[in-house]
């Protein structure tokens, strides 16, 4: 063969390969199209104990359902039904244990009258914070512990959020000493509550969308909610004056995206992966988010609504703090599970105590007694 004619049958060849490749690239993206519209989508429904689109609680279940459904390629559709919506804001447990939800967003605090120990894995008074929680769950051995107290009802713990430390709550009367505890009927939930009602004031346990009205019309004397972005969303200082700090009772509250074991080993090995790594972004996201929303919160409630920030008394700390020890080490020894818990936490704080003193601890305060 020529030169020119071996040339010329080679682009030829060269054109034809060319276009074979490009009619079998567009087969195989017909195919996967068609596979694509073909897919099985798997509907799963979450429930929440927060008010439907609530900011920052009811929005952080929006946001999972769509991290999930997006990371999934739409495979798994998640629909977010508010508090009231399916169940009422405590039916949440029960309605994903027993598959009527696939899903829950809430704090397993709220279930002490199913499972006390499932307190721990929510906010421990004089606890975690939200680092520490976080850490302690996931490289601490709590993960495994939180599993063993959920297996009996057929449920899978997830962190999906963490409020970080929140506020000591609103007051309509001021809180000068421990005689102002008495008598005082307070909206507070979990180890809290007992730690109040151990003070002489009586625990109420009410759902968020209840607080405004309970606490305008007396039938409390005082809440707690989140922080300044949550409770100002409420609207909580139109009705209370006095807003106290620091939330002793919740310093790193987790919230949890409760999952039916059921319906998570039915699905695929990579939809599983993406249920819990989309559990983990969120977990983040919504520390990141608070951080923010509730300092500019604060600034507004304070400058342009009027609210008076107060910081409880050493006195009444103090005294919180020796209630609570109380409190939870008696919740320790209800049953061998619960002991193993509180041992593996309180190693864990005593742990990262030492290393917060030089570091975090350590480093805001020197920040502050620097700043000019």
């Amino acid at each position: 063969m020529k030169r020119r004619e071996f040339v010329t049958a080679l682009g030829v060849g060269a054109a034809g390969a060319v276009l074979a490749g490009c009619n079998s690239g567009s087969e195989s993206g017909s195919e996967q199209k068609k596979a694509v519209e073909k897919k099985e989508v798997i509907k799963w429904k979450m429930v929440t104990t927060w008010p439907k689109n609530f900011p920052g609680l009811g929005t952080a279940a929006n946001g999972l359902a769509e991290k999930i459904t997006k990371m999934s390629g739409g495979r798994l559709d998640v629909k977010v039904f508010g508090a009231g919506e399916l169940v009422p804001a405590f039916g949440v447990f029960d309605a994903v244990s027993s598959g009527t939800a696939q899903m829950g967003h809430s704090a397993s605090y709220y279930w002490k009258g199913k499972a006390a120990a499932a307190q721990f894995f929510a906010a421990v008074p004089f606890g975690l914070n939200a680092q520490e929680i976080s850490s302690w769950i996931h490289y601490g051995g709590g993960m495994e512990l939180w599993k063993e107290v959920y297996e009996p009802f057929g449920l899978i713990p997830a962190a999906v959020g963490n409020t970080g430390v929140q506020m000591a709550g609103w007051f309509n009367k001021e809180i000068n000493s421990l005689q102002d505890l008495k008598g005082l009927k307070m909206r507070i939930p979990g180890l809290g509550g007992e730690v109040i009602n151990r003070a002489g004031g009586t625990a109420v346990s009410l759902p968020g969308s209840e607080l405004f009205t309970s606490l305008q019309t007396g039938a409390i004397d005082a809440t707690e909610w989140v922080g300044p972005y949550n409770d100002k969303a409420f609207g909580l200082y139109k009705a209370a004056k006095y807003y106290y700090y620091p939330g002793w009772h919740e310093p790193g509250t987790v919230l949890e995206g409760m999952i039916n074991k059921k319906a998570f080993e039915a699905l695929p090995a990579d939809l599983q992966e993406i249920v819990l790594q989309a559990g983990r972004a969120a977990n983040q996201e919504m520390m990141d988010e608070l951080t923010y929303r509730n300092s500019l919160a604060l600034k507004e409630l304070v400058n342009d609504h009027g609210t008076e920030l107060r910081e409880l008394p050493g006195e009444v700390f103090k005294e919180l703090r020796t209630i609570s020890d109380e409190v939870v080490f008696e919740e320790a020894k209800k049953d061998d599970l619960s002991r193993r818990i509180y041992d593996s936490f309180m190693n864990f704080r005593n742990l990262s105590e030492e290393y917060q003193k030089i570091s975090e601890y350590g480093y805001l305060h020197g920040r502050k007694q620097t700043s000019s």
